[in-house]
């Protein structure tokens, strides 16, 4: 019996590990064909062969523009058209602002807000061409409240937010779906971006409140459900959190 997705082309960025990988692998079991970018094609290459369907492997690295739109021209064109944008490639790099370093900021505004603005925009025309489909982009929590420590990733990630809704409002127009999922703490490789040790105290400390955290998979989830809806249906934001984490 074909899957819900039988037939659809799905383009994943961050794809090689986390809730990329995950959401290649739901994606793909689902039966869409799935394009999968990311900086470490050795990575990405072990993951394309465990897929149940068709799969396209690119290295990418978002925050260069004309990486980022090959990316998504390649999944459309070898792949036989587009019809899923999932932007999740993103980097948390957190602490003081008064103790930052500039480069750490700017790694984080190229990649969390133009790499995710340079896929966008190269697929719009290709989703609309194909009569419609779905964008989803992974924000977090911190796109909805933000925290002493956090301030530039909150402020990239309230971007996605506010970005997610007023694409939403001009894409509908072309049967285009937008869906923001904002994930609570997820056990990833995202946390090992932050090599500040109090940040790292931090993490921990929250960790051990909340429990068990969650795994990529339960975003996979989340992400399969909003492109599987029916096509009068948007899943316009998702917010998916450990049952014990209080904010």
């Amino acid at each position: 019996m074909p899957g819900p997705l039988e037939g659809r082309v799905a383009a994943v960025t961050g794809a090689s590990s986390g809730i990329g990988e995950a959401t290649a692998r739901a994606l793909s079991t689902a039966g869409a064909s799935v394009a999968l970018g990311a900086r470490r094609a050795d990575r990405l290459e072990a993951i394309a062969q465990s897929l149940d369907g068709p799969a396209l492997v690119r290295e990418v690295d978002v925050a260069e523009e004309e990486q980022a739109r090959a990316f998504i021209q390649a999944a459309h064109d070898e792949l036989g058209g587009l019809q899923i944008l999932v932007n999740n490639a993103g980097v948390m790099l957190l602490g003081p602002v008064a103790d930052a370093d500039i480069e750490d900021w700017r790694r984080m505004i190229a990649v969390n807000l133009l790499g995710l603005l340079y896929c966008t925009h190269a697929a719009l025309p290709l989703l609309g061409e194909g009569g419609g489909g779905d964008i989803v982009n992974v924000s977090s929590v911190a796109g909805r409240r933000a925290d002493a420590g956090a301030a530039v990733y909150n402020m990239t990630k309230f971007g996605v937010h506010a970005f997610s809704e007023a694409l939403r409002q001009e894409a509908l127009h072309q049967d285009i779906r937008v869906t923001t999922v904002a994930p609570g703490f997820v056990e990833t490789e995202l946390q090992g971006h932050n090599t500040n040790p109090l940040v790292r105290q931090v993490m921990a400390r929250s960790r051990e409140q909340i429990g068990q955290v969650l795994d990529a998979d339960d975003i996979a989830e989340a992400i399969l459900h909003a492109v599987t809806r029916p096509p009068h249906v948007c899943v316009n934001e998702v917010v998916v959190r450990p049952t014990r984490q209080a904010r």
